[in-house]
């Protein structure tokens, strides 16, 4: 995947958009909410099973504070793959489930529903980590 200093995902692609609406639907907002609300009002702290609930991916979460690499590793192999130690959470990896185009578009339908000021923010999140 080509990496630009504002990242490699195509939120401005209509098609590519609508493909990520369509796998987000399908694979993620069970968890995550289907207007990208996270699971629970205190994402931050661990449930009583331990384990971190699905933050929200609007801008009121923390995705966009993450680059697009990180973004994409985090939902192809899971969290705690790439943490690892003692983070636990239950977002596993989609790797074998989606394609990484599928991936890239469901993360392209998840930043096209930012305001301005948040992509904006998010750009230089990417262009910090060139």
């Amino acid at each position: 995947m080509p990496v630009r200093a504002e990242g490699f995902l195509p939120w401005q692609d209509a098609e590519m958009v609508a493909l990520g609406a369509t796998v987000y639907a399908d694979h993620c907002a069970a968890c995550h909410g289907a207007q990208l609300e996270g699971q629970v009002p205190d994402w931050r702290s661990p449930g009583p099973d331990g384990r971190l609930p699905a933050p929200p991916h609007d801008e009121t979460g923390h995705t966009w504070h993450h680059a697009d690499m990180l973004l994409f590793q985090i939902t192809k192999y899971g969290t705690e793959a790439l943490i690892g130690g003692e983070y636990r959470s239950n977002m596993m990896g989609f790797g074998d489930l989606l394609s990484d185009a599928e991936i890239v578009a469901v993360l392209a339908y998840i930043k096209s529903t930012w305001p301005p000021q948040v992509i904006a923010a998010h750009d230089r999140v990417n262009a910090a980590a060139q």
